[in-house]
């Protein structure tokens, strides 16, 4: 049995595990930042004083063995104002219930993952109830995984304010892990959370096996503006260490000009290669899916690609 670890959160990530979780032969350990702190997740964690569940909700669905009802409910939000259960999603509720009876926010998510059937262990970053903040290259300061998007700037580095230490689960799960893959998602707020917390970073430089950075394929408004592949790859080592990148995997689909041109409307425009050599391998696959004027990463393109790579490094 092959230990794969993925490292990330939102739903970028859960696309990725919707995929893993079809390969045979692997234990998946997923390791999810636990920074959000908008809309119901971020109520939650302020009434209740627990880590942010928003992205482990996301990858609790993903990693389900089945499609069903109850998993669809999951993710069901109720309608009204932002008081009372208005504008919850029902599994936030479900996992704030599970943590106030077992008083363990990681004992809830064993419990609701046992009840789901999950193919692999979901693993919080962190158990903290923690902030992230950003610092712009102008030197604002933007407190909350929230509003860091909201600044028309540009951001030098993300950071927590706070020692920050990891579950010992996640440094396990990385220290045994045979090969670890970053992604999909947002750069500053779903991958970078994860790696500047205090050990992570360490655990993946010690571990020499083979790191894998599926990149973006769309730059992301408030965070990534103008940002090339490359300039992805440097925001990574900046926050973690040099080399924390053996292969990126970028997306070599056509899209057509007037799907970019609406995407470039919204501010959002394609991830390019921009520079000859790398110390990092690049490989480009068939990983999209732009049917319905939208521009997303495939599950089932996304689990193709993974099981070549865990079959060419692992054998």
């Amino acid at each position: 049995m092959k230990n794969v670890a993925v490292i990330g959160g939102g739903t970028g990530l859960s696309v990725m595990l919707r995929g893993l979780k079809q390969i045979p032969g692997i234990n998946i350990s997923a390791i999810v930042t636990v920074a959000d702190d908008g809309g119901s997740t971020g109520r939650i964690r302020r009434q209740f004083n627990i880590p942010a569940m928003g992205d482990i909700r996301h990858v609790m669905c993903a990693m389900a063995e089945e499609e069903s009802i109850f998993k669809t409910l999951m993710d069901f939000r109720f309608d009204g104002e932002d008081i009372d259960i208005g504008g919850h999603n029902l599994g936030n509720l479900i996992l704030t219930a599970l943590t106030e009876t077992s008083g363990s926010f990681m004992e809830a998510i064993k419990t609701f993952s046992k009840f789901l059937k999950i193919k692999g262990n979901i693993i919080p970053s962190s158990l903290q109830f923690i902030t992230l903040y950003a610092i712009m290259e102008d030197g604002t300061i933007v407190r909350g995984e929230s509003n860091i998007p909201k600044f028309l700037n540009k951001i030098d580095h993300v950071y927590y304010n706070e020692e920050v230490k990891a579950t010992p689960e996640a440094i396990e799960a990385i220290k045994n892990a045979d090969i670890i893959f970053y992604g999909i998602g947002s750069l500053y707020t779903s991958i970078l959370p994860n790696l500047i917390v205090d050990g992570i970073s360490e655990a993946i430089k010690n571990n020499k096996a083979k790191k894998i950075y599926f990149c973006n394929a769309m730059t992301q408004p408030g965070e990534t503006d103008g940002f090339s592949l490359e300039d992805h790859v440097r925001a990574i080592y900046k926050h973690s260490f040099p080399e924390a990148i053996d292969i990126v995997v970028a997306s070599n689909n056509e899209i057509s000009e007037q799907l970019l041109q609406k995407y470039e409307d919204m501010g959002s425009t394609s991830v390019k290669v921009c520079e000859d050599t790398h110390e990092y391998d690049v490989i480009y696959r068939d990983l999209l899916d732009t049917d319905g004027g939208l521009i997303r990463h495939d599950s089932d393109k996304i689990r193709d690609v993974m099981e070549e790579i865990i079959n060419k490094e692992l054998g």
